[in-house]
């Protein structure tokens, strides 16, 4: 139940003004990621980047895919991303996209299924997959 509450807040506070930002978004910086960075959660993050990011972002999330129409992918190993680099900001990338190619996925998957993409990207940039 907490669990779930927690979720709702955090889909609450990035409805508001935390829509993706390129050079960042301060209040989409603030919002925390309410989903643990467990083994399951990174899991469960990575079978969703398999199945809706990796023809994009490539396999490593280095931008190398092949899926791509207008716009080089992001480097998610890169140390700088363009619309920020907090949880909740790459959560409002994932949820509300940011491009022709980088659509929305709000529709498709649910918030705890991003938060938990969240946590895998994480572990792209860190080298910890």
């Amino acid at each position: 139940m907490a669990r779930l509450v927690l979720l709702m807040l955090a889909l609450a506070a990035l409805q508001s003004s935390t829509a993706p930002r390129k050079g960042g978004n301060p209040d989409a910086a603030k919002v925390g990621n309410p989903v643990a960075a467990t083994p399951e959660s990174i899991v469960a993050g990575k079978r969703a980047y398999q199945r809706l990011c990796m023809r994009c972002h490539g396999p490593g999330g280095k931008g190398d895919g092949t899926a791509t129409t207008s716009h080089e992918p992001s480097d998610l190993t890169g140390t700088k991303w363009d619309y920020g680099m907090s949880d909740g900001e790459i959560f409002g990338v994932i949820h509300d996209g940011v491009s022709v190619d980088m659509e929305p996925y709000s529709s498709r998957i649910g918030d705890e299924e991003i938060w938990n993409l969240v946590n895998y990207v994480r572990t792209l940039r860190s080298g910890k997959d």
